[in-house]
């Protein structure tokens, strides 16, 4: 049991083919765990809680075995395969942390990291914490040169300077991730749900590698998928392009006003000038009412897209309490990092 005066921790691991890490990885969380009571920290490690996403080997097994052993952990089976966004946010909406973290099940992400997502947060006063990896994390140059540029085009087509340090390996205040977590559809991406409520977000640079792609080269993360990613991401974003579309197609229509206006001031000033007659009004006419489809095209995808985000559950406002935040600032700045 956690008493009542510690903040508590909730990890979220969802699981697909995972047999050959979990048991490690639950001596990694067990070894936090135990070393954060020892240190009498204000925080404990409340509650792990385990996701088979349909998982395709014997993970389904050793989870229900886990959750056996161990008292602090959850183990919860999806009826089919949803996707590692969904197997996330089931186990978000299943906890109690005041703090989440979520991370893979392959080791990728190393547990003792976890204290310094959550120093870095109080200290910083964030609400999410994404870890960004300090390295190559495929040790595979096209892979890993493919993932930060599909990142990077994310973030200049939606302005959301946050998608490049998007991680699966996060810390989340709790109140903010289940809420969140509630507001996301089917095509919400759940990384930017989290922007709607705050802006609170920050990055610590870790060591991260992908050891399962490094010895294998297999990745989770085929072609097909990081389209429907970009589909989802652009979704559930408003996409600033949009708004630059309607921009040039004022410009266009205020253009060819002016121009019109020359026409016509050289028309009657100097009429001997006009070599071709009714080619100048022709053009600047289609550029009127080309210009004027533009801005009208880019106004109701504009609309659009404040239904679709309506649709999606974007909030109007979400209230939060940092309160507890002192503890852990207090436990923070008397240890060394």
């Amino acid at each position: 049991m956690v008493p009542d005066s510690c903040i508590s921790v909730s990890v979220i691991v969802p699981v697909y083919s995972g047999e050959k890490f979990l048991s490690e990885l639950v001596r990694q969380l067990d070894r936090v765990r135990t070393e954060w009571v020892k240190q009498q920290a204000p925080m404990r490690l409340a509650e792990l809680i385990l996701i088979d996403d349909a998982a395709v080997d014997a993970s389904p097994t050793i989870i229900d075995d886990l959750g056996t052993n161990y008292a602090w952990i959850t183990a919860l089976h999806l009826m089919r395969n949803f996707g590692q966004h969904a197997a996330t946010i089931a186990g978000v909406l299943h906890s109690s942390g005041d703090w989440i973290v979520t991370m893979d099940e392959d080791l990728q992400h190393p547990p003792a990291k976890i204290e310094s997502l959550l120093r870095e947060a109080v200290l910083s006063g964030a609400d999410v914490i994404y870890a960004s990896p300090s390295c190559a994390v495929h040790e595979a140059r096209t892979r890993d040169w493919a993932s930060r540029g599909f990142k990077r085009t994310m973030a200049i087509l939606t302005s959301n300077a946050n998608i490049v340090h998007f991680n699966s390996f996060r810390l989340l205040r709790g109140s903010l991730a289940r809420a969140a977590s509630s507001a996301c559809g089917h095509e919400t991406y759940f990384d930017v749900a989290l922007t709607w409520f705050t802006n609170r977000i920050q990055f610590v640079l870790l060591e991260l590698k992908d050891r399962r792609f490094i010895s294998s080269g297999s990745s989770g993360y085929s072609f097909a998928r990081l389209l429907t990613h970009s589909r989802r991401m652009l979704m559930t974003s408003r996409v600033k392009a949009i708004s630059f579309l309607g921009l040039v197609g004022v410009l266009i229509s205020v253009f060819s006003i002016i121009g019109g206006i020359a026409v016509v001031a050289q028309k009657v000033i100097v009429p001997s000038s006009m070599a071709v007659r009714g080619w100048p009004s022709l053009m600047l006419v289609s550029l009127f009412f080309g210009g004027f489809i533009t801005f009208m095209i880019a106004f109701i995808l504009e609309y659009i897209s404040i239904l679709v985000l309506s649709a999606h559950g974007k909030p109007l406002f979400f209230v939060v309490d940092r309160s507890s935040d002192k503890t852990l600032i207090e436990y923070f700045t008397t240890r060394l990092p």
